[in-house]
This record gives C-alpha cells, sequence and structure tokens, in this order.
C-alpha cells in the first residue's frame, strides 16, 4: 500500500535518482495528516456551529480553571496566534456571548478574557465528543502506536524550538 508521499519520493526518484528523500517520508507525511486532521476537526466543530479556533479559545479559558479567565497576552501564547489575530478573534467571541473581555481590577493596563456562562457550558459539553472524534481520527495506531508517535513527535518539536 502506498500513499501520497511514497508518490512523490518516486517522482524524485525517476528523476533524480541520487537525491536522498528521505525527509520527504517525514515532512510530506507530517504536512498531510496535519490538513487531514485539521479537517477532521473541522467537520466536528461545523457540525456543532462553530469555528475550530472558536473552540480552541474557549478551550484554552475552560482549561484555566474555576474562572476561565485569562490576560490577552497569556491566551495569545496559549493559543499560537498573534495578538492582532487574537483580538480579532475575541471580538467575534464577544458578540456571540461566548466571551467577555474586562480590564483587570488590579491592573488597568491589563485586558482580561472570561468565558461567560454560555461559552463554558459550549466548551465543556463538546470536550467529550471533540476527544472522540480525534479518538477516531488516528484509530488505525494502536495505543502503544499512539503514544510512540507522541513521543516522536514531542522529540521533533521540541527540537524545532517549540
Amino acid at each position: 500500500m502506498s500513499d501520497a508521499a511514497d508518490k512523490v519520493i518516486e517522482q524524485w526518484g525517476d528523476v533524480r535518482p541520487s537525491l536522498d528523500t528521505t525527509p520527504i517520508g517525514v515532512v510530506v507525511r507530517i504536512l498531510r495528516a496535519a490538513r487531514l486532521l485539521e479537517q477532521g476537526l473541522k467537520e466536528y466543530f461545523d457540525d456543532n456551529g462553530l469555528e475550530t479556533w472558536e473552540y480552541d479559545v474557549l478551550a484554552t479559558l475552560l482549561r484555566t480553571g474555576e474562572d476561565g479567565s485569562l490576560r490577552m497576552g497569556d491566551l495569545a501564547g496559549a493559543a499560537l496566534v498573534t495578538a492582532g489575530a487574537l483580538t480579532n478573534r475575541i471580538d467575534r467571541l464577544v458578540a456571540k456571548g461566548l466571551v467577555t473581555r474586562a480590564t483587570d481590577a488590579e491592573n488597568r493596563r491589563t485586558v482580561r478574557t472570561t468565558l461567560t456562562d454560555r461559552g463554558r457550558e459550549l466548551a465543556d459539553g463538546l470536550i467529550e465528543g471533540h476527544l472522540a472524534n480525534e479518538r477516531d481520527l488516528i484509530g488505525a495506531l494502536t495505543e502503544d502506536e499512539q503514544q510512540q508517535l507522541a513521543a516522536l513527535l514531542r522529540k521533533l518539536l521540541l527540537s524545532l524550538g517549540d
């Protein structure tokens, strides 16, 4: 059985047989897997009336604990987006009534984003289905293979500066 990466490697082998195409087998597969996983996540959240990034922000706030609140800078770091992109995202979530944004009472220069009750209920209500969807998406791998792949990807990400 072969995949799209095998086809790319085969084509390079035909055109440039002396090339070491080993990295293609890893990089192309990671990129393609990321796109397919994103598609599977998007479908789940589309079915639940959310964008993937919306759930990511809500879940990040939910994971903070009881108050579901973070400073914008901390939220931007956790969500892996720029402050400008986050401001736009938070504006959209505020408009939907899923979060509030307010100046911190102890430091007026700090803005905090907090889950509303509706946002908390939505994020909390979707987590089990989200994890079940992720389990389905990686279901071709055994539990041991999933743990091995997670360890290898962690090692790769750390080496890349994550």
